[in-house]
């Protein structure tokens, strides 16, 4: 069995007899490695190039099989040409492609039924989801109408020493002077103007709602003219002025008076109003 010795110091070899081993150079493991690697490096190479040939070999040859359509279209354009012989028959055959069957078009008594089958839900989904407006003229010219307040469902316009009050329908008489004949608008023929039974027209002076002979000028037939405004309560509406169209009719104490409205208005049910059948 051999005799282990320890290695001997290499600073002094000579001393115990022992000298490096000179038959190989050094790093010859290492370079035998790196070589290997070369060769497995190119070997991948020349197997990546080939395989890349053969792939672009057999995309030559596929073409050689298109039509001048197919060419046309390997451009990476998209063809809405119309479909070959064979596509034909492939689709007749009960496979369609979703192209096709969107191109082709029903019957025209089918196509109309469907037609009308759908206008119908789509117009009324319109319709629910819009909000109800006032009437632009909520009654023909010439018909006798009374006014009746939303909030108090017991109380009309009613012509009384001359001033328009909000008071509870009594005697014939009381009838007739809450009663009202709606004609077209003096200043604005889209808009309303309340006549009395008597000849006289309901306009606003100094803010107070009156009833007044007409003295043919501009600003009565400005101040005896009201629109019609969407009020948000069914069947009422909001009547501002022609000439200040930021105020509008409204009862206050029992008088009808014309006062600022907007989207800080507070009372806002004092302003609406419903044109009901006349009373007298």
């Amino acid at each position: 069995m051999p005799e282990n010795k320890s290695r001997p110091p290499q600073d002094q070899p000579w001393e115990n007899g022992w000298a490096p081993d000179t038959s190989r150079a050094p790093g010859t493991r290492r370079l035998w490695l790196a070589g290997a690697l070369a060769v497995a490096t190119v070997i991948a190479c020349v197997t990546a190039i080939v395989v890349n040939e053969q792939g672009s070999d057999g995309q030559s040859d596929a073409r050689e099989g298109r039509t001048t359509s197919d060419d046309a279209t390997s451009d990476g354009l998209i063809s809405f040409a119309t479909p070959s012989a064979s596509a034909a028959s492939s689709s007749a055959g009960g496979h369609k492609s979703g192209k096709n069957a969107a191109s082709t078009s029903p019957p025209a008594s089918a196509s109309s039924s469907a037609g009308a089958g759908s206008a119908k839900p789509h117009t009324s989904a319109k319709a629910s989801a819009s909000p109800t407006k006032g009437p632009s003229s909520p009654t023909s010219s010439g018909d006798e109408r009374s006014v009746q307040a939303v909030n108090y469902p017991d109380g009309y316009w009613h012509v009384s020493g001359g001033l328009v009050e909000l008071d509870a329908p009594r005697g014939s008489e009381s009838r007739e002077d809450s009663t009202f004949t709606v004609v077209k608008g003096l200043s604005n023929s889209s808009c309303l103007t309340f006549k009395t039974h008597d000849g006289k027209y309901l306009r606003h002076r100094d803010f107070v709602l009156r009833a007044e002979r007409n003295d043919g000028s501009t600003l009565f037939k400005q101040d005896a003219t009201f629109c019609t405004g969407y009020s948000g309560v069914s069947g009422a509406v909001l009547l501002s002025s022609v000439n200040y169209p930021n105020y509008a009719l409204r009862h206050k104490d029992r008088q009808l008076r014309l006062d600022p409205y907007g989207y800080t208005t507070t009372n806002r049910q004092d302003f609406f109003f419903r044109l009901v059948g006349g009373l007298s």
